[in-house]
């Protein structure tokens, strides 16, 4: 230390404080550079102890959860061993018998009363092995009540059979309905065609001014082939009661629910009429560009020049 002193005071002029400053500063940057090293050895060590808490815990839930599980096998024992001297044997159904009747065959009071509020709460026996599905009856006590059970209740290859009562709902009459008149009480008549499919078929009615045919059923929501097939026999189609649009008065509004043009094809047909005139003939409408050869086949019935 005195050789580096006097080395350092024969190149470079440093007064006794200067000296110690520059000691504390190379000492100040040892601790510097050997810090990151006992800052990872920090971090494992947290790492580390971290791991061991978790693993702690996970002992700790998984002692718990085993306890949680044994705790009703080992209280069934108990109670099972208290109740063995007063127990009776008889055969029992158990959909039916009382707290009482439970008690008797061994089971203690808080066991019997368990199984009766499973019964009046809509549970069911239907096999004897149902009874190993309540908790309150050991795998001991199981054994000895089995050969005593008679259940009632039919049960079909060990799966829940449910019984419904039949009833007879009276079929609707072949009627004949005209589509553009009738409400939907008068649509309801018809076979196939319940209350919602008949709000179905006057909202579509309204829409697009009524029915020319009996096929623009197949446009409405809910109707297939099946369904049209089924019910096509019980219509007719008035076309004289649609309702037609006057091409040349029209306004946006006028058209503007109705499912075979879109917004932009409904004001392309009254730009052309300002700039070019009244239509003549259903030709014409042709030239309006965004119209399709479909869109003009679907309002030919209900336009009026």
């Amino acid at each position: 230390m005195l050789y580096i002193k006097k080395w350092i005071n024969k190149y470079f002029a440093f007064s006794k404080r200067e000296y110690n400053a520059l000691l504390f500063l190379v000492f100040l940057l040892l601790v510097i550079s050997v810090f990151p090293y006992f800052l990872d050895g920090m971090n494992d060590f947290t790492v580390s102890q971290s791991i061991s808490e978790k693993s702690a815990i996970e002992k700790l839930n998984l002692v718990t959860k085993q306890y949680k599980q044994n705790r009703y096998e080992i209280q069934n024992q108990v109670e099972d061993s208290e109740m063995a001297s007063s127990t009776v044997r008889f055969q029992f159904d158990p959909n039916t018998i009382s707290v009482n009747e439970w008690q008797k065959l061994g089971l203690s009071p808080k066991q019997a009363q368990a199984i009766v509020n499973y019964v009046s709460k809509g549970g069911k026996f239907y096999k004897v092995e149902d009874l190993k599905k309540m908790y309150t009856i050991s795998p001991k006590k199981y054994k000895e009540l089995a050969p005593f059970v008679r259940i009632s209740i039919p049960a079909s290859t060990g799966s829940q059979k449910l019984y419904f009562d039949k009833r007879e709902y009276p079929k609707k009459e072949i009627v004949l309905i005209e589509l553009n008149s009738a409400d939907t009480i008068a649509l309801d008549k018809i076979r196939g065609v319940g209350t919602a499919f008949a709000k179905r078929i006057i909202n579509y009615r309204e829409k697009i001014g009524g029915f020319y045919k009996k096929e623009q059923l197949l446009e409405v929501y809910g109707v297939d082939s099946l369904k049209y097939n089924e019910i096509k026999d019980q219509i007719t189609v008035n076309s004289s009661a649609i309702k037609k649009i006057n091409i040349n008065t029209f306004e946006f509004n006028d058209l503007k629910n109705n499912p075979y043009l879109k917004f932009k094809q409904i004001n392309a047909i009254i730009q052309y009429r300002k700039q070019h005139g009244k239509y003549n003939n259903i030709d014409d409408l042709k030239k309006v560009l965004i119209l399709t050869p479909q869109n003009i086949l679907n309002l030919t019935p209900y336009l009026s020049f």
